[in-house]
C-alpha cells in the first residue's frame, strides 16, 4: 500500500472533526503528491505528541526555525511505510527517545496551518506517542531545545493547536 493510500484509509477511518477531515480528503483526491513536500498545493505531514502519563507531562521542541514550543513532527518520507511510522519517526528523531509507542486508536487530531510559500499549508496528522519511563532524551539538529513540561504549563508556552492536541490526548488516556 503506498502513503497516499494509507493516509486515505487513515482519514477516512478517523472519528472526529468532520468538516476538517473531508477538507483533507478532497486534498488528497485532488492531489496524487498530496503526502509529499513536493506537493506546493500543501501537504500531508505527520506529528505526534510524545508523553509521559506517569509523570503528568509532555516532551516538546523548541522548533529552530518557527522559535515555538511544538510537539514532534514534520514531513513523511520516501521510507514511511504509513502516516503512524512517519509520526513515530520524526519523534524519535527529534526526541532522542529510541523506546517511543504509539498510543493505540490512530490519530488524536487533525491540525491544518498555514506555512511560508512556496507551499501554503500542512495538513497535520496527529498522533501521540508513550515514553518509557525515566526516558531520556536528546535535542536534534531541528531543534533550539528539548523539555518536559507539566500538563499545566503546556498552555504558557505553546500555542492553541499544542493544547488542543494535548487536551484530546489526555482525554483518549482517560486523565
Amino acid at each position: 500500500m503506498s502513503l497516499h493510500d494509507d493516509a486515505v484509509l487513515v482519514l477516512k477511518e478517523y472519528e472526529g472533526q468532520e468538516e476538517l477531515r473531508q477538507v483533507y480528503l478532497d486534498h488528497l483526491a485532488a492531489h496524487p503528491d498530496g503526502v509529499w513536500k513536493a506537493c506546493t498545493a500543501g501537504h500531508v505531514t505527520a506529528s505526534a505528541l510524545v508523553i509521559d502519563p506517569e509523570r503528568g507531562r509532555v516532551l516538546l521542541t523548541l522548533h529552530r526555525k518557527l522559535r515555538m514550543w511544538l510537539q514532534m513532527g514534520g514531513h513523511c518520507e520516501p521510507q514511511d511505510a504509513s502516516l503512524a511510522a512517519a509520526a513515530l519517526r520524526e519523534a524519535t528523531e527529534e526526541s532522542g527517545i529510541a523506546e517511543l509507542s504509539l498510543l493505540p486508536g490512530g490519530p488524536v487530531r487533525l491540525d491544518r496551518h498555514p506555512i511560508p510559500p512556496p507551499c501554503h499549508c500542512h495538513y497535520d496528522v496527529q498522533y501521540a506517542v508513550l515514553a518509557p519511563r525515566d526516558a531520556r532524551h536528546e535535542v536534534s539538529d531541528e531543534s533550539l531545545d528539548v523539555r518536559w513540561f507539566a500538563y499545566d504549563e503546556v498552555a504558557d508556552v505553546a500555542d492553541a493547536s499544542v493544547v488542543r492536541l494535548l487536551d484530546a490526548t489526555r482525554a483518549r488516556l482517560g486523565v
